[in-house]
């Protein structure tokens, strides 16, 4: 609930910092009588909001299951959307007056217009009213702070209990992680005699405790030890419960009374402790570890004996498993199928002699499974569940089907979703609401780094963090933060090894979707049972079944997302006209051709997706989207913008391409898009991809110095000192593409200067004389690199040979030679390379130890290359070789004589592009989806 007024404190202070009086002018009266009551009123709602945020913070962990705080809260968050509707609707009406000008003051005062603002005042009094409402309330209910330490024992008897589920497990069953389990052992047992930490990690319902918990009672292990204690850590803990645990369990019971540890201090018994294991091998198991800090006192307490003691944690994060000496972290993972099948088994079905799965039971235990995606905790409690129903089709066909309702709502399995809930309840605010926001897209859906993190900034869920970062890269930090606790998964990595895509496990999922619900977040229509949308919700995500979708024109939604690409332009045209104050709007891969009409007058609208459609003109009036941050028009038919685009002076991002060719092999593959106007007023903009050049344009960007990401066609010689003095100009640009205006056209950039941040550089055109010019040697960040078309005459392998961070190379018609050396020692960090039609080359010479870390070898269209080059033995870390239009010659020495080069690669593919439609589509897998310059957003 705290995260709710948090998203609304963050707009509250936007709409304090914008004041509405630098929109409209001073010299309209009534219009500064009414924002200065509108900006009072809020700054009095924000300092009300923020002592409700402090409140619940505190009393909501010792509320847990309370229905009477719950309700509470669900009037708090009424209170609160409310407060948000009005910022909107402030926001709504000083865009509008601000777009109309001169008009909006002499209509000013007429009653209609004069109304609109007046309720504003009017709403800011009732919201007023139902603040002191909720005290009332608060108070007649006896909603309090309880006593010091209250939350703490709740919390920790509540989460014991949860660890207690796995700690009493029959280890006697236990499935899978075989050799973490040995891992473990081996380090338990090892002659070390120095103290090591190890850990345990992975997300909730793994089976860390488990796993933990049978090394514990391991017998053989724990007679290696002179004490051992095993204890859990709540999230919210009195460090002096938690050491008196510790002794309880070390000493016996009259002893322990004895000596007075029940009314010790902190440091004292941290004293009685060290003094107790000074002299002995001891074994700690630490379950269940929240936070890193928690091991600052603890490690005072457990003494550095030299004996051979060993302390085992188990936790949800990766920063807290970091805590373990070098290389004794074992991160679990999701049982493998065959496994999860055999422990789903043994559970289900424990009343069968054979525990073997009925034939008619199978196909509906098959989807139960996979449906827990291996997840162990989900496997056993749904297969204990099952155990005592009846072995009928009818009864596990229900159960499949009503899965999700049955985690949140029978008793004997809610308490999957309370584990998985703990690492929820765990996030602060900002990172709760993000999350969230994560588990609205489709399930197993790999989410896109990029696209989510301007989600997020165009929802407002990112906080800034100073001038010299964007919301974006704060959006990324939340992304690792999020992994690195576990919560989601990286489903891909780019070339150099950065998460580009990510996943979160069903379950979770499911989880995240019903607190999303309850707490009027969002709503998944078309998935996880839900035939209507409350008017309420604030974001929409439409999966499936959206003819039969019904919202209300007074609907409070802000945010809609549409999966389902079969509905009609007509129902997007109805539908929209609900959403006035929609902030973002995705009708990516939708079948529409033209942009909505009720678009333009969404004036709150900060995110627009048309991606993937059939539109081919965008209509003037859509510059009057002033909030506008972006713009994705990628993979469309618009070639030319108006000029009214620049009036969208807060735009971030701005994407408008078609990409006519899949295989890249025509020379103007991408289109080119006119952008005419002054594009010097978009000073906001940190990527613009693609746009056609010209001088001025050109001259232009160079005002553009937040830009990180570049694309320009058509480029003219005559322009190249323009564009470098811009380029120049532009500290954070890390990618540039540039194509030549023609095949013909000749680019001569021997005095230009390196690009001191570029990361990333497609250059696509014939350079001067056919020689590399100097600037590739100096390139110092450069990840990626792609030279096309470039008409080489000297073998240009050594003028880059030696950049530290390159790890992805590919030449495309860059090189007419017929020889390329890779020497000893060049690329040490290079990871893919591509070579494409080079008609010429006829001998590709390899040294060994060159590109010593190389993953994946592509060779296509190489006419002249006869054998197979012997240097490629080589590279033992090689694991992927693809072979595209290749001679019959090259390809009948690679299964015979040359057989041998090639044995060590597990993964070699053949095609050829032109003949069959898998190799079109190959080509368009492999040569263009992977490639770090196609601007997956």
């Amino acid at each position: 609930m705290a995260d709710t007024l948090f998203l609304v404190l963050r707009k509250i202070a936007l709409s304090l910092g914008e004041a509405a009086s630098e929109k409209l002018s001073t010299e309209v009266v009534e219009a500064a009588s009414v924002l200065t009551d509108f900006e009072h009123g809020m700054k009095q709602i924000e300092g009300e909001f923020m002592i409700l945020q402090a409140f619940i913070g505190q009393v909501s962990t010792q509320n847990v299951g309370d229905r009477t705080f719950d309700a509470w809260l669900d009037q708090v968050r009424d209170v609160a959307h409310q407060v948000e509707d009005i910022i909107d609707e402030y926001n709504f009406l000083t865009s509008q007056a601000a777009g109309i000008d001169g008009f909006f003051k002499r209509k000013f005062r007429q009653a209609k217009s004069f109304a609109a603002w007046r309720n504003l005042s009017s709403q800011i009094d009732q919201v007023e009213t139902r603040i002191q409402r909720l005290t009332t309330l608060k108070d007649r209910y006896g909603i309090s702070v309880g006593e010091p330490g209250r939350s703490s024992t709740l919390q920790y008897a509540r989460q014991l209990s949860l660890s207690d589920s796995s700690y009493l497990s029959d280890d006697t069953e236990l499935v899978g992680n075989a050799s973490e389990i040995s891992m473990l052992t081996q380090w338990l047992l090892t002659e070390r005699q120095d103290r090591l930490i190890m850990s345990i990690l992975g997300m909730g319902g793994l089976g860390k405790i488990t796993i933990a918990s049978s090394i514990y009672k391991n017998q053989q292990i724990i007679r290696m030890f002179d004490c051992h204690v095993w204890v859990t850590l709540s999230q919210n803990y009195l460090v002096e419960d938690l050491l008196r645990q510790i002794m309880k369990q070390l000493m016996d019971q009259r002893a322990y009374m004895a000596s007075g540890i029940e009314t010790m201090s902190r440091v004292r018994l941290i004293e009685e402790l060290q003094s107790y294991l000074q002299d002995k091998k001891y074994l700690i198991v630490l379950d269940d570890v929240w936070d890193k800090d928690d091991w600052l006192f603890l490690k005072r307490a457990l003494v550095i004996n030299n004996r051979g003691s060993r302390v085992l944690v188990t936790t949800r994060k990766k920063d807290v498993a970091s805590l373990a000496n070098d290389g004794f972290v074992v991160e679990l993972k999701v049982l493998p199928y065959a496994e999860a099948w055999h422990l789903f088994c043994q559970k289900a079905f424990r009343r069968l002699e054979d525990k073997i799965c009925p034939p008619n039971l199978r196909p509906w235990a098959e989807k139960i499974v996979k449906k827990c995606q291996g997840l162990p905790l989900a496997i056993v409690a749904v297969g204990s569940l099952l155990s005592y129903r009846e072995l009928e089709e009818q009864e596990w066909s229900s159960l499949h089907n009503q899965l999700s309702w049955q985690l949140a709502n029978n008793p004997e399995l809610s308490w999957i979703m309370s584990v998985l809930n703990l690492s929820l309840n765990d996030l602060p605010s900002h990172l709760k609401n993000c999350f969230l926001y994560c588990s609205l897209f489709p399930e197993d859906y790999k989410v896109k780094r990029r696209w989510i993190c301007r989600l997020w900034v165009a929802e407002g869920l990112v906080e800034e963090r100073g001038a010299g970062t964007t919301m974006e890269e704060v959006a990324e930090c939340y992304l690792k933060e999020l992994t690195r606790r576990s919560l989601l998964e990286v489903a891909e990595r780019n070339v150099h090894g950065r998460a580009s895509s990510f996943q979160m496990h069903d379950l979770v999922r499911d989880a995240c979707l019903i607190v999303a619900n309850r707490e009027k977040f969002a709503v998944v229509y078309g998935d996880s049972g839900i035939t209507q949308v409350n008017s309420e919700v604030r974001r929409l995500f439409v999966q499936k079944h959206a003819r039969s979708l019904k919202v209300a024109a007074a609907s409070r939604i802000r945010s809609l997302i549409l999966f389902d690409t079969q509905v009609a332009s007509s129902w997007i045209d109805d539908i929209s006209s609900n959403f006035r104050l929609i902030r973002v709007l995705c009708l990516r891969f939708a079948n529409i051709h033209q942009v909505p009409a009720v678009v333009p007058d969404l004036l709150n609208l900060h995110y627009l997706d048309l991606a993937h459609t059939k539109v081919k003109h965008i209509p003037a009036s859509l510059g009057k989207l002033t909030n506008l941050q972006v713009l994705d028009l990628r993979f469309t038919y618009v070639e030319q913008l108006p000029w009214e685009i620049t009036n969208l002076t807060k735009l971030r991002h701005l994407y408008v391409y078609m990409l006519h060719d899949v295989q890249e092999r025509i020379f103007d593959c991408f289109s080119a898009t006119n952008i005419p106007g002054n594009i010097c007023r978009l000073k906001n903009l940190q990527s613009l991809q693609s746009v056609s050049a010209n001088k001025d344009l050109l001259t232009q960007l160079g005002e553009l110095t937040l830009m990180r990401s570049l694309a320009i066609m058509k480029m003219h010689q005559n322009y190249i000192a323009e564009l470098w003095d811009s380029l120049a100009r532009m500290p954070s640009l890390s990618r540039l593409v540039i194509f030549a205006n023609s095949k013909d056209e000749v680019l001569n950039l021997i005095k230009i200067k390196p690009l001191p941040n570029l990361k990333f550089f497609w250059l696509r055109g014939r350079l001067y004389e056919g020689v590399l010019p100097q600037m590739f040697a100096s390139f110092e960040k450069l990840a990626a690199l792609k030279l096309d078309c470039s008409c080489l005459k000297k073998d240009p392998i050594n003028s880059f040979a030696h950049t530290l961070n390159l790890v992805y190379l590919n030449l495309c018609r860059a090189y007419d030679g017929e020889q390329l050396t890779f020497r000893a020692g060049w690329f040490p960090k290079l990871s893919s390379l591509a070579l494409v039609d080079m008609e010429c080359l006829n001998s590709i010479e390899i040294e060994e130890g060159a590109m010593k870390v190389l993953h994946t070898l592509e060779i296509v269209g190489l006419k002249s290359l006869k054998i197979v080059p012997r240097g490629i033995k080589h590279i033992k870390t090689l694991q992927k070789m693809v072979l595209t239009d290749m001679r019959k010659e090259f390809m009948d020495r690679l299964h015979a004589d040359d057989s041998d080069i090639v044995e060590h690669i597990p993964d070699i593919q053949s095609f050829d592009s032109f003949d069959s439609e898998a190799g079109n589509l190959h080509m368009y897998t492999v040569n263009t989806l992977s490639k770090p310059w196609l601007w997956s957003v």
